[in-house]
């Protein structure tokens, strides 16, 4: 694996464990797809740090679990200001 990738993949891990954020935001503030975010975090990062790996993949699941929620209010929001 070239270093510029696992460089990428330790940062991305980083951003996700310190701001808790999902796949979506870190994909949007490196500048890469929402695949890309994906694999690096669970198929190249348990390869270079499997203990990072393990909670970044926590943080993930817990957004995962939540996220029918975050669309639910999202949802309101969205038609709740459009009727004021």
């Amino acid at each position: 694996m070239k270093d510029y990738i696992e460089d990428r993949v330790l940062e991305i891990a980083k951003y996700i464990i310190d701001s808790k954020s999902t796949i979506r935001h870190a994909a949007k503030k490196f500048g890469v797809s929402k695949s890309t975010v994906h694999k690096d975090i669970t198929e190249r990062l348990p390869k270079i740090n499997p203990k990072v790996a393990v909670e970044a993949k926590n943080i993930l699941d817990v957004n995962k679990s939540e996220r029918h929620i975050r669309g639910g209010k999202a949802t309101k929001m969205k038609y709740n200001v459009s009727n004021m």
